[in-house]
C-alpha cells in the first residue's frame, strides 16, 4: 500500500454511522470513496441494526455498491462498531473486499466499562463481541493535533499511519470518515425531524367551538 499512497491522489473509502436513538431499530450508515485528499467520487447510504450483528455484511455490501473497487487502496472505519454495539469483523471485511482495513478512534476505549456493558446487555454473545472488539491491538497515531488510536488489518502500522496522514485535510480526523459521518447524520436528522413534526400534528388539540 505504501507505493499507492505515494501517488498524487490515491483512492480511499470511509464508512461511518450517523446519529440515531437507542430506541431506533436501525441506524444510518454511509460510505464515501474519494481521491485523496478531498475529491469525492462516490457516496452510498445504508442501514444497520442497532446493537445487532449485521454490521460486517452491511459494510461489505455498502462498499461494493459504491462501484468497482480495483482502484480503492484501503478502507477506513470509525472504530470497530456501528449502530451501538454492532461489531464489525475487521478481518472478514479485509478478506471479502481484498482491502486493507484501518479502524481509528479518538480516545482510548474504556475496556472495563465495555466488557461490563456487553455482559449486561448481550449475555448470549458477549464473548463473541468482546473477542471481535479486542482482536487487533491499538497503536498511537501522531497527528497535527492530539494523537488518535488505530487498529490495522491487511497492512503494517507504518502504512496505516501514512494512510491516516494522507487523507487528513484539517485537524486530525481522516476526510473519508468526516464526510461519511456527515452524510449518514444528514439523513438521520431529516428523518428525526419528520417524525417530530408528525407527532406534533397528531398531538395538536382540535379547535374548540366558535363563540
Amino acid at each position: 500500500m505504501r507505493r499507492s499512497l505515494a501517488k498524487p491522489h490515491p483512492r480511499v473509502a470511509g464508512v461511518d454511522d450517523g446519529a440515531f436513538h437507542r430506541a431506533d431499530r436501525e441506524a444510518p450508515i454511509a460510505a464515501v470513496v474519494l481521491s485523496a485528499p478531498d475529491y469525492v467520487e462516490s457516496i452510498r447510504t445504508g442501514r444497520v441494526t442497532v446493537d445487532g450483528t449485521d454490521a460486517t455484511e452491511r459494510v461489505i455490501d455498502l462498499l461494493r455498491a459504491t462501484g468497482p473497487l480495483e482502484g480503492v487502496r484501503a478502507l477506513l472505519l470509525d472504530g470497530a462498531v456501528l449502530g451501538g454495539f454492532n461489531v464489525v469483523h475487521l478481518g472478514r471485511v479485509h478478506r471479502s473486499l481484498g482491502l486493507p482495513v484501518v479502524a481509528v478512534t479518538r480516545r482510548p476505549p474504556e475496556f472495563d466499562r465495555i466488557r461490563t456493558a456487553l455482559a449486561k446487555w448481550f449475555p448470549r454473545d458477549a464473548t463473541r463481541r468482546w473477542k471481535l472488539l479486542t482482536a487487533h491491538r491499538l497503536f498511537s497515531v501522531p497527528t497535527a493535533g492530539r494523537p488518535i488510536l488505530a487498529a490495522a488489518v491487511g497492512c503494517s502500522r507504518r502504512d496505516a499511519i501514512q494512510l491516516i496522514h494522507r487523507t487528513t485535510v484539517r485537524g486530525y480526523w481522516p476526510e473519508p470518515l468526516r464526510l461519511a459521518h456527515l452524510v449518514a447524520s444528514a439523513g438521520a436528522r431529516g428523518a428525526i425531524a419528520s417524525r417530530a413534526k408528525v407527532k406534533a400534528r397528531v398531538r395538536r388539540p382540535a379547535p374548540g367551538p366558535v363563540a
